[in-house]
């Protein structure tokens, strides 16, 4: 799920669901929300740096309580379940500047993977090759570059990552 592309006013909604009749315009019946739909499994969330910050705190809640309420409901409802999160933002620079929530990043930074940026890379030739492998649907023999050509490939900084790789 990602909590960058979704309006902050919608967003709880989306995760946490809502009751039937919370909303003029919402499912008759209510809806269950990604954590609900998560339990027993594992929710991704994406962009997690860009969660408004009265969110994070029902977030942590839910964290914290291993329940959630849905919006315009007194119900609680159990939930189990794993949660993995992903940002590009520092999100350590985040809680320094009161953005993001301390407690909840101590709740959700169990193990921390970092992804060098593409310019960062030593395998980037053998990235190339591969990303031409995939895009190639002709059949014809591998593409080569020359090495002036890869020797561009990995001076070029890189801003856009594999995104600007691949296209």
């Amino acid at each position: 799920f990602n909590c960058a592309a979704i309006p902050a006013a919608l967003l709880a909604s989306e995760l946490f669901g809502y009751a039937p009749g919370t909303f003029t315009d919402g499912a008759k019946g209510g809806k269950t929300g990604k954590i609900a739909a998560s339990d027993g499994g594992t929710l991704f969330l994406d962009e997690i740096g860009d969660m408004p910050l009265d969110l994070q705190a029902h977030l942590l809640r839910v964290l914290e309580d291993r329940a959630v309420n849905p919006l315009g409901s007194t119900r609680t409802d159990p939930v189990n379940l794993k949660i993995i999160c992903a940002t590009h933002r520092n999100l350590p620079e985040l809680v320094r500047s009161g953005q993001f929530r301390k407690d909840l990043y101590y709740r959700i930074r169990g193990a921390q993977i970092v992804l060098p940026a593409l310019r960062d890379r030593a395998d980037i030739a053998e990235l190339i090759g591969q990303i031409v492998r995939e895009e190639d649907s002709t059949g014809a023999p591998a593409i080569e570059f020359s090495e002036g050509v890869m020797d561009l490939f990995r001076t070029y900084p890189w801003p856009g990552n594999i995104r600007e790789l691949r296209n």
